[in-house]
């Protein structure tokens, strides 16, 4: 199976060649990087294009990260979709493989994980880790959600459903995942380990 992994950019360039590092490194032999830039006017652009992995590269005016993300939704040719944003990394090389090994169950629609937020000048030094926990119905009713940042959805559920509601603004992730998961029943896997640094 492909996995399309999105990262949407504006001005990244302190923080996007960890990101997109973090890829590169990975064990996963069949990865699709689409990046979606906002038009950066720093060195964003220049530092993506020294990746050679990154499949496709967009730069255009958008109406916000989620704007961007939808975009980049549409670019993909990936079986499932990942998001990462382009300040976090993935916690080690094989967090992609144990994500997709996952997916070989046909019967998964959603794989999420555990995430720690990280100095942003240390990225070994954890500040917080965010233990996500086995998903049941009722969490959402108790504002639970898992961190999307790891969350990884099979793209025909982008297809089934839409993508994110850019009018929510910074509530469009966790829409989605409520509209996914409690709306339309969809089977969420939960991994229990770190799999992003924030």
């Amino acid at each position: 199976m492909k996995l399309s992994i999105i990262t949407a950019t504006y001005n990244s360039s302190q923080t996007v060649a960890d990101t997109l590092a973090s890829v590169q490194r990975q064990s996963y032999p069949n990865i699709e990087h689409i990046v979606v830039d906002g038009v950066s006017r720093d060195n964003t652009l220049d530092i993506v294009r020294q990746f050679p992995h990154v499949a496709t590269l967009v730069s255009e005016k958008d109406s916000g990260i989620y704007d961007a993300m939808n975009k980049g939704i549409g670019l993909t040719n990936g079986d499932v979709i990942g998001i990462l944003n382009s300040d976090d990394i993935y916690s080690n090389e094989q967090a992609i493989d144990k994500v997709m090994a996952v997916f070989e169950d046909p019967s998964v629609d959603a794989v999420y994980g555990d995430l720690q937020y990280v100095s942003r000048h240390d990225l070994g030094k954890v500040t917080r880790t965010w233990r996500a926990g086995s998903y049941t119905r009722k969490k959402f009713y108790f504002g639970w959600m898992p961190p999307h940042p790891t969350f990884f959805v099979r793209k025909t559920v982008y297809e089934e459903i839409g993508a994110f509601n850019c009018a929510l603004r910074s509530s469009a992730d966790y829409e989605f995942m409520l509209r996914a998961l409690l709306k339309y029943n969809y089977k969420a896997y939960y991994i229990p380990e770190v799999l992003v640094k924030m």
